[in-house]
């Protein structure tokens, strides 16, 4: 496998967003005939078990033609999620104290038999009580 190498006289104008394990590239670069397009990459760090690190990178290529309808529906999904759920992270990762709730399983509701109804339902009278 051939390893391509890096250019930097590729790059035109580049910024990072860090973001906890996420880092994010944005960089300007220039085709071969000198128009430019914008890359966005991803970068996340993992930790393998034997405490050493890797990172999983994705890219997305964005092309001038692609702009207007990029912004317009990125704009649009991250309104729908903010009007939605607001600006407060509440994913389960990101809060110290959350502990789950513990939920009874339906399934099991259903499968109990006449016999353990009867036992819920049933009050014990001791007949000198009357």
């Amino acid at each position: 496998m051939e390893e391509k190498k890096y250019n930097a006289a590729d790059d035109i104008y580049s910024k990072i967003l860090r973001a906890g394990r996420r880092t994010y590239f944005f960089d300007v670069r220039s085709t071969k005939a000198g128009d430019y397009y914008l890359t966005i990459s991803e970068s996340k760090k993992f930790t393998n078990e034997d405490g050493s690190f890797y990172f999983k990178k994705h890219k997305i290529y964005l092309y001038k033609e692609d702009f207007q309808g990029f912004s317009d529906l990125l704009n649009e999904m991250t309104q729908y999620i903010l009007d939605e759920k607001g600006l407060e992270v509440i994913s389960e990762i990101h809060q110290k104290d959350f502990q789950k709730e513990e939920h009874s399983n339906p399934k099991n509701e259903v499968e109990k038999s006449e016999k353990e109804i009867e036992k819920e339902n049933f009050t014990d009278v001791d007949f000198d009580d009357i």
